[in-house]
C-alpha cells in the first residue's frame, strides 16, 4: 500500500520534471499501434453491419484492457519476484508515463506564448495540435479559448482519473484506465466508420469517467477557493452547467473552471467543414485571452496536488 502511494508520487514528480519528451518510447504509443493492428484484423474476421461492428469493437476493447492490465501486472510481479527495490522503481516509472499533466501545461502554454507574442497563425497551428476542432481561421479569443478547454476537459482525463486509478490499484489499474482512454480517443466517434464500431469503446470511457470527472470538477472548485480564483463562481456555474453537453463528464471539470475564471466556454464549432452547435457554460463576465490559459494550468496543477494529497492519504488511511 505505501509502495504504490509512494510509486505514484515518484511517478507525479518525474511527470513535473521531465514531460514528455518526444523521443521517449511511451505506452500510450503503444497502445495506439495495438488499436490500429487488432482494428484492421477485427474487421476482417466480423461482417460490415451494425451489429458485426458492435461485436468486433466490443472484441477489441476487451483484448486490449485484458492485454494492458495483464502485461503491466505480470511485469510488476515478475521484477517484484526478484527485487522489490526495482519494482517499486519499475511502478514509479509507469505510474509517470500514464500522467500528463506536464505535456498539457507545455502544449497549451505554447499557445499562451504565441497570443502574447501577437503570433495568431502560429497560436492556431499550436491550439490545432490539442484540440480536434478546425482552426484556421479562429480569432485570438477563440484560440484561447479552445486552449482553456483542452486544459479543464484533461485535467480529468490525463491528470485526476489517473491519480484515481493509480492510487486505487497500482500501475496495473493506471494502465487499464489509460487503455480505455486511448480506444475512446481513437475509435470512440460518432461517425460513419466508428458509430457502431467504437459504441462501447465511447460507453466504457464514460462509465470509467464519472467518478474521476465529478471529484475532478470538486477539487477544481476547491483549488480556486484556495489559488484566488473566484471559487464561489466555480461552484454555483458547476451546479448550473455541468450537464450541458452530450457527454456526462466533460462539461464537470469546463464549468467549473469557466466559473473559476468568469468566463464563457465551449459553443459551437468546425469540425472536419462541419459545424457542430454546442452549448455554452459559464458567463462571459471577461473576453477569454492569454492570461486565463496561464490560471487554467495553475488550477489544474494545484487540483492535481489537492487529488494527490487527499486520495493518497485515503489510500494510506483504508490501508
Amino acid at each position: 500500500m505505501l509502495n504504490t502511494v509512494g510509486a505514484v508520487v515518484v511517478g507525479f514528480l518525474l511527470d513535473a520534471l521531465l514531460g514528455d519528451p518526444h523521443w521517449m518510447p511511451h505506452p500510450v504509443r503503444w497502445m495506439g499501434q495495438a488499436i490500429g493492428t487488432l482494428e484492421k484484423s477485427i474487421r476482417r474476421i466480423f461482417p460490415d453491419t451494425p451489429q458485426g461492428n458492435l461485436w468486433g469493437g466490443a472484441l477489441l476493447a476487451v483484448l486490449l484492457m485484458v492485454q494492458t492490465f495483464c502485461f503491466s501486472w505480470l511485469l510488476l510481479w515478475l521484477v517484484r519476484k526478484v527485487t522489490p527495490l526495482g519494482a517499486f522503481f519499475l511502478e514509479s516509472w509507469m505510474c509517470y508515463q500514464i500522467l500528463a499533466a506536464r505535456a498539457l501545461r507545455d502544449e497549451s502554454m505554447k499557445v499562451y506564448h504565441h497570443l502574447k507574442a501577437g503570433d495568431l497563425p502560429a497560436a492556431r497551428k499550436a491550439v490545432g495540435m490539442i484540440v480536434g476542432r478546425d482552426t484556421e481561421c479562429l480569432s485570438q479569443e477563440q484560440v484561447a479559448k479552445a486552449a482553456v478547454e483542452t486544459v479543464a476537459e484533461n485535467t480529468s482525463d490525463g491528470v485526476i482519473a489517473p491519480l484515481f486509478y493509480l492510487l486505487l490499484g497500482g500501475a496495473p489499474l493506471g494502465f487499464l484506465y489509460k487503455a480505455v482512454n486511448t480506444l475512446d480517443s481513437m475509435v470512440g466517434y460518432k461517425n460513419e466508420r466508428y458509430l457502431y464500431f467504437g459504441r462501447i469503446s465511447a460507453r466504457l470511457d464514460d462509465l470509467f469517467n464519472w467518478i474521476p470527472s465529478r471529484l475532478s470538477a470538486l477539487l477544481l472548485i476547491l483549488a480556486a477557493f484556495l489559488g484566488g480564483q473566484d471559487g464561489k463562481g466555480a461552484w454555483r456555474i458547476w451546479r448550473r452547467d455541468r450537464r450541458r453537453h452530450p457527454s456526462p463528464n466533460s462539461a464537470q471539470t469546463e464549468s467549473a473552471c469557466a466559473g473559476a475564471l468568469g468566463v464563457s466556454l465551449l459553443g459551437g464549432a468546425y469540425y472536419g467543414g462541419v459545424w457542430v452547435e454546442k452549448a455554452s457554460i459559464g458567463e462571459a463576465l471577461k473576453p477569454v485571452g492569454p492570461e486565463e490559459i496561464k490560471k487554467a494550468n495553475q488550477l489544474m496543477y494545484l487540483a492535481a496536488c489537492l487529488a494527490l494529497l487527499f486520495l493518497g492519504g485515503l489510500r494510506v488511511l483504508i490501508g
